[in-house]
């Protein structure tokens, strides 16, 4: 087949798979984060200060750290479309019984559950793509479907809003309605995913033999060199450089989804009107990751997609830190959202870049352990932590910044230690 016969196939597939994994993902963030736009009311009907609201919302990313490599050790035995199944119907339940919950322990324990059963969503999801695309479609592909992120705060806000105003009905809060009806929609994709999704292109009905010839043979000739075992990755100095640096990337992603509501509120405007101002920055994040994703492919050139946006979100943490005026700190604080999601679909297309197999399923895994699990558990203390010491929300943006400033450095470092492993892996 000729490159314009290729390319019609990679684009059937993607357009089969990747809006069905974006609603996937779509829905997990909203029921991730959903719990920032429940404070507006959950945390005065339940009496929980700052701190209590900041460890309770971060020990999600406790349970997802700790599932994140077994999920997908077990998705490349199981298949992906039973697993994901499995995860979908379970984090469904978990997610709607978090309207059941009277006090910290219960709000902590919850919490925790629901990370365990989203964790092995997304690196599963990364994995899965690596089956069906070669690399030089990574980076696009991953930002069209990591793009469900801030457009789950377009939706997510607004319905929030809604939602919240059904306070009193049937005896209920206006938060404990915001979990239940936004746990449905996963419990049934779960049944939808078993009749759509096929586990490899040899599995893909709709594809032609000649169709998953192609794909099989252009992912295997574009696979990178190096290892390819599960375990061995997990002690690749590359996959710990990139998921240190995911640490930083995480804390500020995290630490601004789940608090953004609450800053907002603070600013004066109303919980119903909060959940639409918060909207904004995410719509021009939205358009910001899948055009930066596509530069990033048409360059050929991953690191310093990666680096520009992640300094962007550093130096606006930093205005927002020192800024008097609400005004300034909403559009710095809109600034750290537009970079920081920039920043998903080339930082994803990194691993890709050296790791194969099993070695992939391992070091997606571990990498997305730390900046989403253990990223995202200090973002979000971070800031209930220093709300709760000071009062103002200065001390930990300037923080945050600083992190980010690191996982530059540990990103830029990152080319020097793939060069010496392309260099070893072609030496062996």
């Amino acid at each position: 087949m000729n490159s314009a016969t290729a390319e019609h196939v990679f684009t059937k597939a993607a357009w089969r798979l990747v809006p069905f994994m974006a609603l996937l993902y779509l829905i997990s963030i909203i029921d991730r984060l959903n719990v920032g736009f429940a404070a507006l009311t959950m945390n005065k009907d339940l009496g929980f200060s700052p701190g209590v609201f900041g460890l309770g919302a971060g020990i999600f990313f406790v349970g997802y750290s700790l599932f994140q490599v077994p999920a997908n050790f077990f998705l490349e035995r199981v298949g992906p479309r039973r697993w994901v199944f499995l995860i979908l119907s379970c984090w469904g339940l978990v997610s709607a019984a978090c309207a059941l919950v009277q006090g910290p322990a219960s709000f902590y324990v919850l919490r925790f559950v629901l990370g365990i059963a989203e964790a092995g969503l997304f690196p599963g999801i990364v994995l899965y793509l690596t089956y069906w695309f070669p690399q030089n479609y990574q980076a696009r592909l991953t930002a069209s479907f990591m793009a469900a992120s801030p457009f789950a705060f377009i939706i997510g806000g607004p319905l929030a809003s809604f939602l919240l105003e059904m306070d009193g009905l049937l005896g209920l809060h206006g938060w404990q309605w915001l979990f239940l009806i936004e746990a449905a929609p996963a419990i049934v994709l779960a049944a939808v995913l078993l009749r759509i999704v096929p586990d490899t292109p040899a599995d893909a009905t709709w594809l032609s033999a000649e169709e998953k010839a192609l794909i099989a043979t252009r992912v295997a000739q574009e696979s990178p060199p190096g290892p390819r075992e599960f375990w061995p990755a997990l002690l690749d100095p590359r996959v710990l450089i990139l998921g240190a640096a995911y640490v930083a990337i995480g804390a500020g992603g995290y630490g601004i989804r789940l608090w953004l509501p609450q800053i907002v509120q603070g600013m004066g405007f109303s919980d119903f009107t909060t959940g639409f101002v918060v909207a904004i920055p995410y719509a021009a994040a939205l358009l910001a990751m899948i055009a930066w994703g596509y530069s990033s492919d048409a360059h050929h050139e991953r690191v310093w997609h990666v680096a520009f946006p992640t300094l962007l979100a550093a130096a606006a943490f930093l205005v927002a830190a020192v800024a008097r005026s609400d005004v300034v700190v909403l559009f710095a604080l809109g600034a750290v959202v537009i970079g920081l999601d920039a920043v998903i679909g080339p930082f994803w297309s990194l691993p890709s870049a050296f790791l194969k197999g099993s070695a992939a399923a391992g070091g997606i895994a571990l990498i997305n352990t730390f900046g989403t699990g253990l990223g995202g558990f200090l973002g979000s203390v971070t800031i209930g932590y220093f709300k709760e010491a000071t009062g103002a929300y200065g001390s930990s943006m300037a923080v945050l910044a600083a992190a980010l400033v690191v996982a530059t450095v540990l990103v830029l470092t990152f080319v020097r230690v793939i060069a010496a492993g392309h260099e070893r892996a072609a030496a062996e």
